[in-house]
């Protein structure tokens, strides 16, 4: 019989629906039973596009002797890291402060307070390579509470007292000399033959190259833009990039990204069409005709990819494509969807073209991936394109007969945001509206759905149903800037409203005493920590994505009040920037934006399509940051105030930190 999880909206906890774990959501109802019985509360987090996740589910969680221990000995908990990032925020710390690493599945173990007293990842269903199995783990957790509940309880209070110490990101404002040290340190640490940091596994560095692109627009620095371009370069050319279809894999497994971990998220999608749409314009600037057809090619097919993929019937976007999918024989396999081997090329292609393509894209017969199956690169470029576009074409209507890796079709508001700026922008600068059209559904969405009363963002959504969930920071911060984002490509005032609630929400309900930004409003579901973390990971923190979006809500409204928040926001994250910045290149990018001003534009004349080409114009500057306001039959917008069209033509006024330039109606006069 399926457990009380098939009444849940999260997919993630869906797939978990027919366990015989009685598995609850996490919640008041939840604790009190703990509380009741007298029983520790085991937490197990993890998300749908999760493979360890769906490994451990089927060896654990499925098996009815161990869910039969799990019911008489705990109050099970299941929680969507993706629909509960504040759950998932608290107890990944207390996870790597008792195991030094975090991950997921991650598994915690509670008193029925919500003190956590053991925490680890994923575990076996028996002993392997030095761990034990989940099933000695329940029994010795089990003994530990009947038996040593004194000693259990000190650990729970030892951790939370950690949890609660108040950790000091924060600092002076990011100066110019401070950017420029930190874009040293990144310089330090940068792979510059492989591209990106770190040796391996890699994560797509979106944050950081943007502070790069940011710097290089700054100072004229040759290393930052070298930074971008051999990274850039690199993933896009690699297994981690999907050469068929577009849209990047989570992370490359190797230092050249050839095996990639291989779902494919709305985050790091997002962010990385904004990058190589940056880069590309950087190469205009540059004149380097290749790197240009390249970077723009990549922006391209991603923003295709988000659209063919990952678009809902309701105009949001979904949160990831799972990296495990059946292979013919109905086996599962992670990459079994994207993964080729030679044999299959032949008998697709045919002998001459099923080798030449098998060479063009690394397919070897040994494989370079798994069970002699290899990932696709496109290391150099085909001597013959028009070759290659038939090829491709033709792989990509074969791989469309296998079996598609699962959608989680849940609608993330932040992650949703930042598809939405992406787009926004994509629109304008490759002249395609079916971008922009679906950058304003989404925001039409994300308002329609997600947005509540006093400016209250609800997290997740699914089928157009907003989910109970109050949306953390990050939410409230990229969904403003993403309204923002649809003022400038619509022109209605309808969008700055809505932005302005939203973060006057975050100024009135998340602000800290050390001047920055909680993660939860004041008003949000009590945890036994308030969360507070300025540190990027996978996609901007709370605090970073603020200072975005109070940089684009103070550049259009001209409003002190949020640039000072903006401020804030930066020096809550000054000490990570400098000390980590690879860890802070979301901040950094605020930084390098409030140091540029913004560059503030307003687009007026009766013409739309003159219009258009001066807004594309602006958008094209290589500034390190541009906010464009384009003007409507009925604009009600600050920046556009008493702005008047010259001689009746389109006409952009170029301001910065409340100083204009002559107005100017030759949109060449807006590039560098």
């Amino acid at each position: 019989m399926p457990n009380r999880l098939s009444a849940a909206t999260s997919p993630y906890l869906l797939q978990h629906a027919d366990n015989p774990v009685d598995w609850w959501e996490w919640g008041e109802e939840a604790l009190a039973l703990a509380a009741s019985l007298d029983r520790p509360i085991l937490l197990s987090v993890g998300y749908a596009a999760c493979h360890w996740c769906h490994v451990m589910a089927h060896e654990s969680f499925e098996d009815p002797a161990t869910a039969q221990f799990m019911n008489d000995h705990f109050v099970n908990v299941k929680v969507d890291r993706e629909e509960r990032p504040d759950v998932d925020a608290v107890y990944m710390r207390a996870t790597q402060a008792m195991t030094g690493q975090g991950g997921w599945p991650m598994t915690v173990v509670l008193a029925p307070s919500g003190e956590p007293f053991f925490a680890g990842t994923y575990f076996p269903p028996e002993p392997r390579q030095g761990h034990p199995a989940f099933t000695q783990v329940l029994q010795a957790l089990a003994d530990a509470w009947e038996n040593r509940r004194d000693e259990v309880m000190q650990v729970g209070a030892d951790v939370l007292a950690h949890l609660r110490e108040t950790v000091d990101a924060g600092g002076s404002a990011l100066d110019a000399e401070t950017l420029d040290a930190a874009q040293a340190v990144l310089s330090s640490q940068h792979d510059d033959e492989a591209g990106g940091y770190a040796g391996s596994p890699k994560f797509p560095p979106s944050m950081v190259l943007e502070a790069c692109l940011r710097h290089w627009a700054r100072t004229g620095t040759e290393r930052s833009l070298e930074m971008v371009r051999t990274t850039c370069e690199a993933m896009a050319r690699s297994g981690t990039y999907d050469q068929l279809g577009g849209g990047f894999a989570r992370y490359g497994v190797d230092r050249y990204w050839q095996v990639p971990h291989f779902e494919k998220m709305l985050y790091d999608n997002a962010q990385l069409l904004r990058v190589y749409l940056h880069w590309w314009r950087a190469e205009l600037a540059s004149g380097d005709e290749r790197r240009q057809g390249f970077a723009r090619r990549v922006a391209a097919e991603t923003a295709g990819f988000l659209l063919a993929e990952l678009g809902t019937p309701e105009g949001g976007f979904a949160s990831a494509l799972d990296a495990d999918s059946a292979d013919p024989s109905g086996a599962v396999h992670e990459g079994a969807y994207y993964a080729w081997n030679p044999n299959q090329l032949m008998r697709l292609l045919g002998a001459s073209d099923g080798a030449w393509t098998a060479r063009l894209l690394g397919v070897t017969g040994a494989g370079t991936f798994e069970r002699g199956f290899s990932t696709l690169q496109l290391l150099e470029d085909p001597d013959d394109p028009d070759r290659w576009t038939t090829i491709r074409a033709r792989l990509l209507d074969a791989r469309s007969q296998r079996t598609r890796p699962a959608r989680d079709d849940k609608v993330v508001a932040a992650w949703n945001g930042l598809a939405v700026i992406a787009l926004a922008e994509a629109g304008v600068l490759l002249e395609d509206e079916r971008y922009t059209e679906a950058a304003v559904q989404a925001a039409t969405l994300l308002a329609d759905v997600h947005l509540r009363d006093g400016g209250h963002v609800l997290r997740a959504s699914r089928d157009g149903v907003a989910g109970e969930h109050a949306g953390v920071l990050e939410d409230h911060a990229t969904v403003a800037e993403a309204f923002v984002a649809t003022l400038g490509v619509t022109g209605d005032a309808v969008w700055l409203e809505r932005a302005q609630v939203v973060l006057d929400r975050v100024l009135d309900h998340f602000g800290a005493p050390d001047g920055g930004f909680f993660d939860t409003a004041d008003d949000a579901s009590d945890l036994v920590v308030r969360p507070q973390d300025a540190s990027d990971n996978a996609y901007p923190s709370g605090t970073s994505a603020a200072a975005h979006a109070f940089v684009a809500l103070a550049a259009v409204t001209g409003e002190p009040r949020y640039r000072e928040a903006a401020e804030r926001a930066v020096r809550a994250a000054a000490q990570l920037g400098e000390k980590v910045p690879r860890f802070a290149g979301w901040t950094l990018a605020a930084a390098e934006a409030l140091l540029a001003g913004p560059d503030e534009i307003a687009v007026v004349g009766p013409d739309a399509g003159e219009r258009e080409v001066v807004h594309r114009a602006a958008l094209l500057r290589t500034s390190p940051a541009v906010v464009v306001a384009a003007e409507t039959a009925t604009p009600a917008v600050p920046l556009l105030a008493e702005r008047v069209a010259v001689d009746g033509r389109a006409t952009a006024y170029v301001c910065r930190d409340h100083v204009c330039a002559l107005p100017v109606t030759d949109p060449a006069a807006l590039l560098p």
